[in-house]
């Protein structure tokens, strides 16, 4: 089997114990999602790919401060369910933003028909910029919240690239285009009788950096020329 996402990656582990599961692009750490006993030695039905992409956001909290230097004030918007990983842990966002001397307002959606109350309640607070964290409800809503921040002139970064082709500001995680033909590996291995147990789980060798420059220009961001220079791909 393989599998992408949280979800399905943790329901197709607890559908069976025996049958071999590929894992894609696994956003939270797979050892403390409980898939793996660890990366170099999986232990059970399932390896594959990890993305880490939950474990990238004080990373792009920092990408995003760089490419709005003015900002003082983040939303962190959130699917229900995640604000442990948001919120928590010795790295987590909050540790971040008092590194970087940012205000943050976590904001979390319950459900698709929540997004136009906390739009209303986040646009009252005044953030400058909007920091979106990865998850099945912020990614079946992107064009939703990137119209939000467009609407509202905020400079925002997301977990997902095609945000960006949407109209986001920037991207900053995984080449996932790079990552993914790894799992034409994993699954010949299995195929040829190697066990999932055995095959380390493989952690992403290449990430982008992507900015909307059309973006940028409509809410009169300029980003700075030195943060172009390292950016992986500039939609003009």
């Amino acid at each position: 089997m393989v599998a992408g996402g949280n979800r399905p990656i943790r329901a197709a582990k607890n559908a069976t114990k025996t049958i071999p599961i590929v894992m894609i692009g696994a956003g939270p750490d797979p050892v403390e999602a409980g898939f793996v006993e660890s990366l170099a030695h999986p232990g059970g039905n399932v390896t594959g790919l990890s993305t880490f992409r939950s474990l990238l956001g004080g990373k792009r909290l920092e990408m995003l401060k760089e490419a709005a230097p003015k900002i003082t004030r983040v939303a962190a918007l959130y699917g229900s369910g995640s604000g442990a990983s948001v919120l928590g842990g010795k790295e987590g966002l909050p540790v971040v933003a008092r590194a970087l001397k940012l205000t943050l307002q976590p904001w979390e959606v319950r459900d698709a028909d929540d997004f136009d109350r906390v739009f209303a309640a986040m646009s009252k607070q005044r953030p400058d910029g909007l920091w979106v964290h990865e998850g099945r409800l912020t990614s079946d809503n992107q064009k939703r919240i990137v119209d939000f921040a467009l609407k509202s002139r905020l400079p925002s970064v997301y977990a997902y690239s095609e945000a960006v082709d949407a109209g986001g500001l920037m991207y900053y995680g995984a080449d996932i285009a790079d990552n993914y033909p790894r799992v034409a590996y994993f699954v010949d291995r299995i195929l040829k009788g190697a066990k999932p147990a055995d095959l380390p789980v493989e952690q992403p060798m290449k990430f982008e950096l992507v900015f909307n420059l059309k973006t940028a220009k409509q809410i009169g961001l300029t980003i700075p020329q030195s943060l172009l220079y390292r950016a992986d791909k500039v939609i003009k």
